[in-house]
């Protein structure tokens, strides 16, 4: 099949919705794609990028799709686009220079206030004139606002969007939103803002994106916990000793200062992206793949998680966070943390699942660490090779490897710990893993509301971690300062052992070379 056959039946299928398994989607109109605060990083470093991505392979046809950015900066259509170029060219696109200027063509800019309706009818007037053009039945167009913008104006241009530029979706057409993390503060603000967008959109409307939950790896561990057969015994209290959940950086907050203070690490970094993968990890066999079913069950694993202990959290903060002149003085908010949850279920009765995420630490890395108990009665005195583990490395170089006790190659009768190793770049050569962004936008666009966060679950995830926020807030709880490319603070490795969590020494995994 060639590349234009190719890109055609992705089009169709991408239209009539076979890509997501849903195959009675009737034949509905153009796609508009308004990309809100399309003059910031977030757009230019993201959300285009992935636009145009999705554009090369296919997914948005350039005669039924056109985009528009929206901002307050007055600049022309030219200008934006200029803005966006240099961020669109890789070496994913097989003719960039073609590529690009054919995608950049597709994108119109509008120049109006967030909460002024001055603005959002101008955009509306600007989208019909394309759904028009696109000779879209009126009720079968389809508009799609991405709002890459901070929280606190999410609800004066929702409530510009409903009264000015929703369409008609009796035809299948239908207008959605989709808005970024942090959603809200703590339970309180979360609540809040949830009860505004809900006063103007329906819930199948809203996609709260966290693009962890678009990561490969982090995609694969449905398939892994219930398509393997292996899997099954083994994945409980009675044979896995703790989980880690780890997220760590190699550099500080880097001209981020004064944006990250106000949040912090468990806010940025834990309460959202290690929460969502810990229910992946920790929730029970769906009743089939539909996302109201998944979604179900994650809520279930975070109203079983049992409050935050004091005597379980370690906060850290890097020496030199508060040189940066954007962050106050006197700061108290964490740039390190471990914390450990408890499931009181009876799957992971007495399991700790540690979440750990630190920045200017001595390495980047993002990964799932499954540790199971000791081999009973054993009878090769292997204990000090360290205990089986299975690893889940979400970034960078990602894979799956399990750590595991073989015999030491020769003639003696000793042992040695090893790994089964599943390296994506080696086993997949030549296969391009999408950016998240990229699959939870055409998630969006197919109306898959999978991996994306409902509101009751936002909700019990704010409940585990508001109180303990509170108190660092407060200033009851104080970071333990650290060295920048370090571990952490010592006493996070202490809490670790504390928890039953065994480090291997000796035992490095090296990622293997093509």
């Amino acid at each position: 099949m060639g590349s234009g056959e190719w890109c055609l039946q992705k089009r169709d299928s991408f239209r009539n919705g076979s890509f997501s398994g849903n195959e009675n989607v009737p034949e509905i109109g153009c796609l508009s794609i308004i990309v809100l605060g399309a003059s910031g990083d977030l757009a230019k470093k993201k959300t285009f990028p992935a636009l145009f991505h999705l554009y090369c392979q296919g997914f948005l046809p350039p005669d039924e799709v056109h985009i528009f950015g929206y901002a307050r900066t007055k600049i022309s259509d030219d200008e934006l686009r200029n803005r966006i170029r240099g961020y669109l060219i890789s070496e994913r696109s097989a003719s960039p220079s073609e590529d690009v200027s054919k995608f950049l063509q597709l994108i119109k800019y509008v120049s109006g206030s967030y909460d002024a309706a001055e603005g959002f009818q101008l955009l509306d007037k600007e989208i019909a004139k394309h759904e028009i053009s696109r000779n879209s039945q009126e009720g079968s167009s389809r508009r799609l606002f991405y709002l890459a913008l901070p929280p606190s104006v999410y609800p004066p241009v929702c409530r510009m969007i409903r009264n000015n530029c929703m369409n008609k979706s009796d035809l299948g057409g239908w207008t959605r939103i989709v808005v970024e993390k942090p959603f809200g503060k703590d339970l309180g603000s979360a609540e809040e803002l949830s009860s505004q967008i809900g006063e103007l959109f329906d819930e199948p409307q809203i996609y709260r994106i966290d693009h962890y939950l678009g990561k490969e790896l982090v995609q694969n561990l449905l398939v892994l916990r219930f398509a393997n057969r292996f899997f099954l015994p083994l994945w409980n209290r009675d044979n896995i000793a703790n989980v880690q959940i780890v997220f760590r950086e190699d550099f500080g907050t880097e001209g981020r200062g004064g944006y990250f203070d106000e949040y912090g690490i468990i806010r940025d970094i834990i309460q959202n992206h290690l929460l969502q993968v810990l229910c992946l990890v920790a929730m029970e066999k769906p009743v089939s793949l539909k996302p109201e079913h998944i979604r179900d069950e994650k809520v279930k694993v975070l109203q079983s998680v049992l409050p935050i202990k004091d005597e379980e959290v370690v906060l850290g903060q890097y020496e030199g966070y508060r040189d940066d002149p954007t962050v106050p003085d006197h700061s108290n908010t964490p740039t390190f943390a471990t914390v450990i949850l408890h499931i009181h279920n009876e799957r992971w009765e007495g399991v700790p699942f540690i979440l750990k995420a630190g920045k200017a630490l001595n390495s980047r890395k993002a990964e799932i660490r499954v540790q199971f108990k000791d081999v009973p009665g054993d009878i090769f005195k292997s204990k000090k090779q360290g205990r089986n583990e299975f690893v889940i490395r979400l970034q960078p170089s990602e894979a799956m490897y399990m750590k595991l006790t073989v015999k030491q190659p020769g003639l003696e009768m000793s042992t040695v710990q090893s790994e089964l190793d599943l390296s994506y770049r080696q086993r997949y050569q030549g296969v391009t893993i999408p950016e998240a962004y990229e699959r939870l936008i055409l998630d969006t666009i197919r109306g898959d509301q999978q991996h994306f966060v409902r509101r009751d679950e936002l909700k019990a995830a704010w409940e585990i971690f508001t109180p303990l926020l509170h108190r660092i807030d407060d200033g009851e709880m104080k970071p333990i300062p650290y060295q920048p490319g370090s571990r952490g603070p010592a006493e996070a490795d202490e809490l670790l052992a504390k928890a039953g969590y065994v480090q291997t020494h000796g035992y490095i995994w090296i990622p293997p070379t093509l």
